[in-house]
């Protein structure tokens, strides 16, 4: 083998890099076993844990937030945890750009474009414009959006496309804004490793909350609208005396209480040098939080030292429980309190102790009526653990700010030029008339104090006004670096725009359900690989079986590295994807196995049939793996979430299976032939010797046979599409599932009477795994947007469910205990979902027919291979629309049934690649040998390889289908069908097609030779 140094080294130089990016995840899988002891059971302590490491360095000089950035993690299908995608309404934006204007076509052009977008993948903005122009092609868009707050950037002369500009630009920072706005509350609820991106369709953001519990809760919080607000504010040290009082009076508050907040208090200890995780991560020299306290507020507060002036850390608690939790802002020798309206810093931690502490009756009354508390949005520290916490001035008698946010007509982060010559950052802000007059009040009366900024009740800033601001203009500067100002820019623009949120998508699974997920996976994936390997060892002998199975062990290792260099996310159909790859990845050492056996048969001596082996075997394996990863490229394209999972893990398994089976077994064989260990190897077992050896089956003289079989499968699906139809998830039509789970065995029958009067008859119960846990799917009002929906539906699913229950059950018990996943996919979502499965499946099938086209330079290929394809895809679908009302299990058509589909027209086309290709070898050896013999020895010379690993792969599929969760049998059924019809078509569609029209053209191509030659 050439080049054989070049693949050692990269075998190698892979390896190592695998090793290192997977030392990620089994360096977290410790962090996170500490996180757990140390939390013990409370997840709040055990997200504090974790984030007090974040920035410590643990591994290879990475810090813990590197770490868990780079490790490979599970998908909440198996963990656990909330997945959401969220969506801005967008025509609300442009509702508010244009001041709600009235004006009926343009109102009328919203709504079109908004219905036209559900069936569409195109931008909302261009079809906007296009119906506004249908509705009044005369009329111009500037006149609708050349208001008083955006006159600087639209004139009435403005063209329709510099409108559409300026409104895409302020869409993206209402996209933005909404962004920040969910990733600070999400920051906020205190879930260990959230995620949250945007999508690439406009508007669109996801959001993965592992662990979650309260869905509800999540709901309100991702949906609520967010309130930007000015705010006056106290200085410090003009409240800080009432401070002093409010800390001695909860001293003696939780004195005369003791017995019952003993345990609280010592839950809540911030620094606790026994058992602190950030102990080892604290600077060279830092002192505690307490040992500051003391020697900040010691004097000032009185508290009683010893003669050292130490005082212990309960005696320093009990005396100030306040001061203990709150670290007055003070300068740095504890001499002098510093001027504002940050009262002091707290750790994230104790936050909520501190604002318990604060809304206590007793201390609210000896602080000032109209002072409120609020915490800063961004930890003030590096290590993102302190927080600081601001004094805001109630001065309106109904407690509403001194300002809305509404007033804010736009801001843009610019830069200042300073007296020094330097530019700075700043923002720049405008208000309308009526907030020009307030802020001109507002700023008058609080020349020298700050305005606080503030936006879901979190300060963003707080400067401090140096004169009265008139004409509505402002500066706001405070050494901003360029994202701070774009975050402060977007949060003021976010006042004017009355743009809501809404979930389109919602996927939530009880960790219960995500651990039997993890152990189905798990089953299924040993277990596959050990039949696997046996398989092979059974059929091709110990060594040549031991070498495989060595490659398919390495295969799992380089996929799982490549994996974790992608920071990828492991999901259940992740895990499919994988043990699926392993059933593909025999495909290549059994062809290359098929193809030494011959060559051995024809004489050859073990060392050159190998070789030749190799060699005859690449371009059948190189093409059959390309075809496979192009529909694999295609899914990722088309698909999301847990399906784009699939695809990456798929494709990398075959990327991985090309080295380890063509490059890397190689190696090993040319090793041991070296050393002369390879005698009497002969590739075959007293199991497989006469297996398909040598086969004369007539293949093309059974082909009209052949073309019926599907033909009947098809016009039979044809005919009960519209008489039974498909059994359409949720992913297509829009809905809700919930699957529930009983203490005893229950009918779907007459859980679906139970449900039906309450759900107003939109509702389906089917059997998910035993016979305990059903799934119930609704529409019922699904198109609404109101978030108290999802409480209402639960709330009619326990009513219903009552009979069912154990006696007592109360709501929130069935919400927690007995519902162990939910999903809600929209009406918009679910359009989005139908249009791009069906683009992707036609997608797929003309690259398919053109990569076969291209390849092999001939069009009876290609066109055999799409006819072969699309009469595959269409007896799948007509067997689901004929059995889903048969068979035990769901046989939902949805995005995992797409991924199917497009699963086997790959493998349907590796099949038929390695006959072409066998045939495209043949007739370039024998050009004048008949082309019915050729393609019929093709088929048969073939037929073993085709067997082994139509074999080998369905065993693995069924694998799955039997162990790996009822949540993705659909999904292992077709492809089960697909393997079946795959093969079949290949044999009995595919070839004989392609015979059919090669058989065509050389009949024309002979009768004009003879026509020339009698000429």
């Amino acid at each position: 083998m050439q080049n054989k140094g070049f693949v050692r080294i990269f075998a190698i130089l892979l390896g190592l890099v695998c090793v290192f990016y997977l030392s990620f995840s089994f360096v977290m899988g410790y962090y996170n076993k500490q996180a757990v002891k140390y939390a013990s059971g409370d997840t709040s302590k055990e997200s504090f844990y974790l984030d007090s490491l974040a920035n410590k360095k643990v591994w290879l000089g990475y810090t813990l937030r590197q770490c868990r950035e780079m490790e490979v993690t599970l998908g909440l299908d198996l963990k656990g945890g909330m997945n959401v995608i969220l969506e801005l309404n967008v025509p609300d934006v442009i509702r508010s750009l244009a001041n709600n204007n009235q004006d009926p076509n343009f109102n009328k052009a919203l709504e079109a474009a908004r219905v036209r977008q559900a069936s569409s993948q195109r931008d909302f903005m261009d079809l906007f414009a296009e119906e506004y122009k249908r509705l009044d092609p005369g009329a111009h868009l500037a006149a609708i959006f050349s208001t008083f707050e955006l006159k600087e950037r639209i004139s009435p002369q403005a063209s329709d496309e510099e409108v559409i500009k300026v409104l895409r630009e302020e869409t993206k920072s209402a996209i933005d804004n909404s962004f920040n706005v969910l990733r600070t509350r999400i920051d906020r609820f205190g879930v260990v490793s959230p995620n949250i991106q945007r999508l690439e369709t406009t508007g669109r953001i996801l959001v993965e909350l592992p662990g979650v519990k309260e869905p509800e809760r999540v709901r309100k919080l991702l949906q609520g609208s967010a309130n930007l607000e000015f705010w006056e504010t106290y200085d410090l040290t003009a409240i800080y005396q009432q401070l002093v009082a409010a800390d001695e009076t909860l001293a003696n508050i939780l004195k005369t209480d003791e017995p019952e907040t003993t345990e609280v208090e010592v839950d809540a200890v911030t620094e606790t040098p026994a058992t602190d995780p950030t102990a080892d991560s604290k600077p060279e020299g830092e002192t505690s939080e307490v040992d500051s306290l003391l020697a900040q507020l010691g004097d000032s507060t009185g508290v009683n030292a010893d003669a050292d002036g130490n005082m212990s850390l309960e005696a320093y608690q009990k005396d100030h429980p306040l001061f203990a939790k709150l670290q007055i802002n003070v300068d740095p020798t504890g001499a002098r309190i510093i001027p504002g309206p940050i009262v002091g810093y707290a750790q994230k931690i104790n936050m909520d102790i501190v604002m318990e502490y604060l809304n206590k009756p007793q201390v609210k009354a000896v602080l000032p009526r109209n002072l409120e508390f609020k915490w800063s949005v961004k930890a003030y520290d590096e290590d993102g653990k302190f927080y600081e916490l601001y004094a805001i001035k109630v001065t309106n008698r109904d407690g509403t700010p001194a300002l809305g946010g509404d007033v804010v007509t736009n801001a843009v982060a610019d830069f200042s030029q300073q007296q020094i010559g330097r530019a700075e950052q700043q923002v720049s802000m405008t208000m309308n008339a009526e907030g020009t007059k307030a802020w001109a009040r507002l700023t008058k009366e609080n020349i020298g104090n700050c305005v606080a900024i503030v936006l879901d009740g979190m300060v963003y800033s707080a400067p401090r006004v140096n004169d009265e601001i008139t004409g509505g203009r402002s500066q706001i500067s405070g050494h901003f670096s360029t994202e701070e100002a774009k975050d402060l820019a977007n949060v003021l623009k976010s006042g004017k725009m009355a743009a809501s949120v809404n979930i389109v998508q919602e996927d939530v699974v009880g960790p219960s359900l995500g651990q039997e997920a993890i152990n189905a996976g798990v089953i299924s994936f040993i277990l596959a690989l050990v039949i696997l390997m046996v398989y092979m060892c059974a059929m091709y002998g110990l060594v040549p079986g031991l070498i495989v199975n060595g490659a398919l062990v390495l295969n799992i290792f380089f996929t799982m590295g490549i994996l974790a260099s992608f920071q990828a996310v492991l999901t259940l159909p992740g895990i499919a994807g994988i043990v699926l790859t392993l059933g593909m990845a025999v495909d290549a050492n059994v062809l290359i196995y098929e193809r030494t056996k011959e060559e051995l048969r024809g004489g050859k001596a073990l060392a050159k049939a190998i070789s030749d082996g190799y060699k005859n075997a690449f371009s059948a394996i190189f093409d059959s793996n390309l075809t496979t990863i192009i529909t694999g490229i295609v899914l990722f394209i088309f698909g999301t979430g847990p399906i784009r999972g699939f695809a990456t893990t798929m494709i990398i398994g075959l990327v991985a299976s090309f080295l380890t089976a063509v490059f890397l077994t190689r190696i090993v064989y040319e090793a041991l032939l070296a050393k002369d260990k390879l005698k009497n190897i002969t590739f075959t077992t007293s199991i497989s010797k006469d297996l398909l050896n040598n086969p004369k089956i007539g293949f093309l003289e059974m082909r009209k046979i052949g073309y019926l079989i599907p033909a009947v499968i098809i016009v039979l699906g044809a005919i009960s599409m519209p008489v039974i139809g498909l059994n359409n998830g949720i992913d297509f039509t829009g809905g809700r599932n919930y699957i529930v789970r009983f203490d005893q065995d229950v009918r779907t029958d007459e859980v679906r009477t139970a449900l039906t009067d309450r759900l107003e008859g939109s509702v389906s119960v089917i059997t998910i795994g035993t016979q305990n846990q059903v799934r119930i799917s609704t529409n019922y009002r699904i198109a609404d947007e109101d978030p108290s929906v999802d409480q209402e539906i639960e709330s009619k699913l326990y009513d219903g469910l009552k009979e069912f229950l154990p006696e007592g059950t109360t709501l929130a018990q069935f919400s927690e205990t007995h519902i162990k996943s939910s999903q809600k996919v929209g009406p918009s979502m679910a359009e989005d979902i139908k249009n791009s499965a069906i683009w992707a499946v036609i997608f797929a099938m003309f690259c398919m027919a053109f990569y076969i086209l291209v390849r092999f330079r001939d069009v009876a290929f290609s066109a055999g291979v799409f006819i072969s394809v699309v009469a595959t895809t269409l007896c799948i679908i007509a067997f689901y629309t004929l059995l889903w009302k048969i068979m035990p299990f769901s046989m939902e058509v949805d995005q995992t049934f797409i991924a199917a589909i497009l699963t086997v027209i790959g493998y349907s086309i590796n099949d038929t690649v390695v006959v072409f290709d066998r045939i495209r070898e043949t007739i370039r050896n024998y050009p004048k040998r008949d082309r019915h013999q050729v393609i019929n020895d093709a088929l048969n010379s073939t037929l073993s390889r085709t067997f082994n690993t139509s074999f080998s792969t369905f065993v693995v599929v069924l694998c799955i289908f039997m162990l790996g969760g009822a949540t993705i049998r659909s999904f292992t059924f077709a492809i089960l069908l697909g393997v079946i019809v795959g093969t079949y078509s290949t044999l009995f569609i595919a070839t004989p097609i392609a015979y059919e029209i090669q058989k065509r053209k050389l009949n024309k191509s002979t009768a004009g030779a003879l026509k020339t030659a009698h000429a």
